[in-house]
């Protein structure tokens, strides 16, 4: 329990302001330190072999301006490569995506540390009109990230691929929720959210992550 807990403490959340081609956009930030040399995070995080075993199994052109797809429905665009520093892409997500193009991106960076580690960072910027946001807020795309990354961290840690579903319905899995969900609504009240609109984004985002059991 407490391993899993310690994950939310090792990396800082930040609901930011951005632009894409369809508009103004909110952006969803993570930033934490990985005990990996740069090369090993980049070689996770690109390569579909692993990328299969902390995010999900990608198919398609994964070089710049080829397109991607995840078993799970979300799909884009590489927008640029710059091994082993930066990777961005468009970011898109059900039926209907496609016909809103540039609302939805995300943009890994990488920097080697001084003790052979990494510094990561991933922003995700989604135009203000995306309709999830108003009723769960950054957690929407920031808890399903911090789960992501629990995965990557234990990838990079000892090689172990983590069961996303059996995680999530797990005491553990569902108090790494909530408190994530609560730190995203931390995030968003720093941002300038109604205490009032951030308090029920939380909850909105812990019972949509973590369902109460039937």
């Amino acid at each position: 329990m407490k391993d899993i807990l310690d994950e939310l403490a090792a990396a800082r959340r930040t609901m930011g302001k951005g632009s894409l081609p369809a508009g103004d956009a909110y952006t969803v930030e993570l930033r934490r330190r990985y005990d990996a040399p740069i090369d090993d995070v980049w070689d996770a995080i690109t390569s579909p072999e692993r990328l299969r075993r902390w995010l999900k199994p990608v198919t398609g052109d994964l070089r710049p301006g080829g397109k991607f797809e995840l078993d799970g429905g979300e799909h884009g665009e590489i927008l640029h490569c710059e091994p082993p520093r930066l990777l961005k892409m468009t970011w898109l997500y059900g039926p209907d995506a496609d016909d809103w193009p540039g609302t939805s991106e995300v943009e890994v960076r990488l920097a080697p540390g001084p003790a052979d580690d990494t510094e990561f960072e991933l922003i995700h910027a989604a135009v203000l009109a995306e309709p999830l946001f108003p009723t769960y807020g950054p957690g929407a795309g920031g808890v399903g990230w911090d789960l992501h990354l629990l995965a990557l961290t234990r990838l990079l840690a000892d090689g172990v691929t983590l069961d996303h579903e059996a995680v999530q319905k797990s005491p553990e899995g569902r108090e790494f929720i909530r408190r994530s969900a609560a730190a995203w609504g931390e995030a968003h009240l720093a941002g300038g959210g109604e205490p009032d609109q951030v308090a029920a984004a939380v909850k909105a985002t812990t019972t949509f992550y973590a369902p109460e059991p039937t």
